[in-house]
């Protein structure tokens, strides 16, 4: 029941986004077979599943941008306990051809010093990995301030850097303050905070725009970015749960009710998305049309939804995203 002089929330349906494919000189002149989608005149390095300007695909608010309708209807999209910011998560797919620039990212504090809303924490799902595959995420014991800047300047920053092999299946927690870097030979499920804030410290000579000071500002020497052992539970595993977000990976037996997502700890009406990562799916329930989850696809759950269940269409394999506000985790 609504309190006295509220209207009660309006249900929103499950509904697909339409991805966006982003240019980036490190990146593939064709996504086949993730996605069936060729490049133009700029190699496309990053597919944006819930950035602010992908397109509602289905249903009523079809056409509408992610950001309009999370300005338009916050408290149904988020929840009544979230903090009232727009979309909270960006989500996007990594497909690196070339080595990343070594870069950090600033916490929130540090981003709003410089006029930005919020800072960016981020994890890295390994959707896919040769063999070799490696990341750089941290530093190494004992790298200082003045080793960082020695090896930007004189091009050895790589031997400061902390590597990390990368398996298909592997969850990395990178959080702000982490020097890092993506390299080739893995395809990566990236869902950081919704911020594109980079502060470059070193790009392989390529002639883009370097942030060395405030790269060096907001480096943390030690932070807890690492590899992040998965917990398996009962119908589902946990690959990361901290502040800013919680991703899982979702069994789905045939058919699964949209109850039966939400895991121990979160809130009875929040915010979710679920990324196809193998196969296919469709979402359906009473007072909507059937919503298809094609693979690489990825559904926006409202916080106050519709019912619905998700089937198994073949081969699925059901990732589950959903924002956690940071005082949940102090």
């Amino acid at each position: 029941m609504a309190a006295s002089g509220q209207l009660p929330l309006q249900q929103l349906a499950p509904f697909r986004i339409t991805p966006a494919f982003v240019g980036r000189v490190w990146g593939f002149g064709d996504l086949r077979p993730w996605y069936d989608r060729v490049a133009g005149s700029e190699p496309i390095g990053e597919v944006w599943l819930t950035g602010d300007e992908c397109l509602v695909a289905t249903g009523k608010d079809a056409g509408k941008t992610l950001a309009g309708l999370f300005a338009e209807a916050p408290e149904e999209m988020l929840g009544k306990a979230a903090p009232r910011s727009g979309s909270p998560l960006l989500i996007k797919m990594i497909f690196a051809r070339e080595k990343l620039s070594v870069q950090v990212h600033p916490d929130d504090k540090l981003a709003q010093k410089y006029g930005q809303p919020r800072g960016k924490t981020e994890c890295w799902y390994a959707l896919a990995a040769e063999k070799g595959a490696q990341v750089a995420c941290g530093l190494k014991p004992g790298v200082s301030l003045d080793k960082i800047k020695e090896g930007i300047h004189g091009g050895t920053l790589e031997e400061s850097l902390n590597l990390l092999p990368v398996e298909a299946g592997e969850m990395i927690f990178v959080d702000a303050g982490t020097v890092h870097a993506i390299w080739p030979g893995s395809i990566l499920l990236e869902t950081q905070q919704n911020c594109d804030l980079t502060y470059r410290m070193y790009d392989y000579g390529r002639p883009r725009e370097l942030h060395i000071e405030k790269s060096l500002e907001a480096t943390r020497l030690i932070t807890r970015a690492g590899k992040v052992p998965a917990k398996a539970l009962p119908g589902r595993t946990i690959l990361v749960d901290a502040e800013y977000f919680r991703v899982e990976r979702i069994a789905v037996d045939g058919s699964r009710s949209g109850a039966s997502l939400p895991g121990e700890g979160e809130p009875a009406q929040g915010l979710a998305y679920l990324f196809a990562a193998a196969g296919s799916a469709r979402v359906a329930g009473p007072g909507f049309e059937p919503v298809d989850l094609p693979a690489r696809g990825i559904v926006a759950v409202p916080a106050v939804s519709l019912d619905f269940a998700i089937e198994d269409l073949g081969g699925l394999e059901l990732i589950r995203i959903a924002p956690n506000w940071p005082e949940k985790k102090q």
